[in-house]
Order: structure tokens, then C-alpha cells, then sequence
């Protein structure tokens, strides 16, 4: 389930040309259109995160599974790459007044006071992903401005301004170049983020 058309139509070719029998619906993690204790597990990478009152996606993480049944999730963490990209992101584009940062799911507390009302054996590990592009810094920047979304709609929020667009950038684009491990015109960067695995009471 996702609530991006254009990613359930992209997750649907891939699945058929994997020969795979999957279903994907359109759906908010605010409000998931399933019945109470309809899966044996539910599973978010990177998205449940970003959804802007965590108090409810936490709420339909825990209905929507079954007594006894799994929740994962892969959160960034505040200090990881992703984590310092977004700061880098809220000092040009500061975030809604009263929204708590999506971050706060990567650190282990929050989640534990997120979840620990309906789950058990909660446990909590930080692991590492790597991003790895044919090219350098400076076009993987645009290339996340793209297409990715916090970093797509930042730039547009800036469409007015294209001297704060080229003050982001820049930003950005020191970030990756810093954090690269690579040379040769190639980008290979680490981030840190929160596996979360927790049995549903």
C-alpha cells in the first residue's frame, strides 16, 4: 500500500515481471483501508515514517496486524546520512509548524512510546544501507531531487527563489561529495537507519 499512484504503478510492472501474484493498493498510513487483524505482518521501509501524525500510523500499524503477528520497520535515525540530509533540507526549507520530524522514528525511544502500548518484544537495531550511483555527487543530487519526494518537493517549495534552489544544492551536494567513498567519478555513501521488529499483542 502507498499513497503515490505513480510508485504502486511502478511496483506492479516490477511484480509481473518477476512473476510474481502481488496486490497493491492506494492508501494513507493515517487511515489504511483494512479490516482490524487482517495480516500476519506488516511492513514499512522508509514510509510510515513520513506520514505527518505519528500517533495514527502507529495506531494502524497495530490494528491492522494480527494478535501474535509481526511489525517491521525501517526508519532513518537522526544521525545517519539521510538523517543529516534532511537537516541540510530544513535549514532552506524550514518544515510545518507542529509536525514532528519524521526522524523522531529512527530513534529508539520514540518508537518504543509509539508502539510499546500494543507490542511486545520490541527490538531495535541499527543497521546500515549503501547508495551506490554510476556518477558523481553532483548528479546524484539531482538525480534524489528527482526523484525523491522530501527532496523533490523541497526544491520546488524554493521555485520562486532559484537562488535558495542553488544555496540547497550546494548544500547538498557538499553532504554527498563529503560523505562519498568512492572516487572516479562514482558516489557511494552509508546511511545509518533503525530496524524495528516487534510482536503485535
Amino acid at each position: 500500500m502507498d499513497i503515490a499512484t505513480n510508485l504502486l504503478e511502478q511496483a506492479r510492472s516490477r511484480a509481473a515481471a518477476e512473476g510474481l501474484t502481488a496486490r497493491f493498493d492506494e492508501g494513507d498510513a493515517e487511515k489504511v483501508p483494512y479490516l482490524d487483524s487482517s495480516f500476519d505482518a506488516v511492513i514499512s521501509m522508509f514510509v510510515v515514517m513520513f506520514a505527518p501524525r505519528p500517533e495514527l500510523s502507529a495506531a494502524e500499524l497495530l490494528r491492522v496486524c494480527r494478535p501474535g503477528g509481526t511489525i517491521a520497520l525501517a526508519n532513518w535515525t537522526p544521525g545517519g546520512f539521510v538523517g543529516q540530509m534532511f537537516k541540510t533540507i530544513a535549514g532552506h526549507v524550514p518544515p510545518p509548524a507542529g509536525l514532528p520530524s519524521p526522524i523522531q522514528w529512527g530513534d529508539e525511544a520514540k518508537v518504543r512510546e509509539r508502539l510499546d502500548s500494543g507490542a511486545t518484544d520490541l527490538r531495535t537495531t541499527p543497521q546500515m544501507i549503501a547508495f551506490e550511483f554510476p556518477f558523481e555527487p553532483a548528479a546524484v543530487v539531482e538525480f534524489w531531487r528527482v526523484y525523491y519526494g522530501p527532496t523533490n518537493r523541497a526544491f520546488e517549495a524554493l521555485a520562486a527563489e532559484p537562488g535558495q534552489q542553488s544555496a540547497l544544492r550546494a548544500d547538498l551536494e557538499r553532504l554527498w561529495t563529503s560523505h562519498n567513498q568512492t572516487t572516479g567519478g562514482t558516489t557511494r555513501v552509508e546511511s545509518e537507519y533503525l530496524e524495528v521488529i516487534a510482536t503485535r499483542l
